[in-house]
């Protein structure tokens, strides 16, 4: 039976990514705006081998359906075979709309869907809404400095690639079913096949496990100042950070990014300098206990997440927090 949303499942490690029900709340979201039945025009498609476990998750979590397309051909990740699926599902159910998360396997899969469905596709999306009927679709384009407003047009199924963040995910709760199918091609049919997946070595800095993080930002200025961020996290015992734009400007290794194509982090404390906000950086440390923002500029968004934010020069600021933190721990 077709439905409105589909959106593509992901697994990783023997759970499900959290991105699946980001995506889930987005299209319960749009829902709402479109004025679709929810407890039947959302679907989720779910691809694996031995994982139906986990179809049922998402079932449980605001999934109408879980299609779940089970098959040795689709037990580990490849372009040719995860798209091939994905657009045989998506032809049966004519929705009128695709999400997929902007993750490393949706950056591949999601093209080559577009291009077999012969539709467009808006990728790293911040936000999606319905005006008068129309699907609209947000995303930010030059590095973060200008916000740029889509119109695919009228033609379905619609198709994107949504940021980690830009919707809340869907609550547990749900009554969905779970599908089970094959998908109509064997491994032998493939032109790409898996061969084994290599993990980079692993930097000296951990910021995935760090409590506290103190991240700099392109208001720091440059790679020489830079010491002032690091000046603070030393005294707090802590990590340094940054933004994306600092690594590639080379003021610190890649190691140090925080955001969508860094690290995620969830410290217990996470003081931004001179970052204004991004939702690339944000997704990124949105998930910390406690925000401190310190930025000149008062209409910066990261004041936006931050529980404490401080309008004002950070190379002020940041020597004086140094200093009151190693008086107040005896060093100085």
């Amino acid at each position: 039976m077709a439905c409105k949303a589909i959106i593509v499942a992901e697994h990783e490690g023997g759970a499900v990514r959290d991105i699946t029900y980001e995506l889930l709340g987005l299209a319960h979201k749009l829902a709402g705006e479109a004025g679709w039945n929810a407890a039947a025009d959302i679907k989720a498609v779910f691809l694996g081998n031995g994982v139906e476990k986990l179809a049922g998750e998402i079932a449980a979590r605001g999934a109408a359906e879980v299609i779940y397309i089970e098959g040795q051909a689709l037990a580990e990740y490849t372009g040719d075979a995860y798209h091939r699926a994905i657009e045989e599902v998506v032809k049966a159910e004519d929705p009128a709309i695709v999400l997929f998360g902007h993750t490393p396997n949706s950056w591949d899969a999601a093209p080559l869907v577009s291009a077999g469905l012969d539709r467009p596709l808006a990728t790293e999306c911040s936000a999606i809404t319905f005006d008068g009927g129309k699907a609209l679709f947000t995303r930010k384009v030059f590095n973060g400095k200008f916000v740029q407003i889509v119109d695919l047009g009228g033609a379905q199924p619609l198709i994107a690639t949504v940021m980690r963040g830009a919707a809340q995910p869907s609550a547990p709760g749900g009554g969905g079913s779970v599908r089970k199918i094959q998908p109509s091609f064997a491994a032998g049919d493939l032109r790409a096949r898996f061969i084994e997946i290599k993990k980079g070595e692993t930097g000296a800095v951990d910021l995935s496990q760090a409590e506290i993080i103190v991240a700099g930002g392109r208001g720091v200025g440059s790679a020489e100042k830079i010491s002032v961020v690091r000046d603070l996290a030393d005294s707090l015992g802590g990590q340094v950070g940054a933004s994306r734009p600092v690594t590639d400007m080379g003021w610190l290794p890649h190691e140090h990014q925080v955001g969508s194509s860094g690290v995620t982090v969830s410290p217990k404390l996470y003081i931004a300098c001179g970052i204004s906000g991004a939702i690339q950086h944000i997704v990124g440390m949105r998930g910390a206990g406690y925000i401190i923002a310190v930025n000149k500029d008062r209409d910066a968004p990261i004041f936006g997440v931050a529980d404490v934010g401080v309008v004002g020069d950070l190379f002020e600021i940041l020597p004086a927090l140094s200093k009151a933190v190693k008086e107040a721990r005896g060093q100085g």
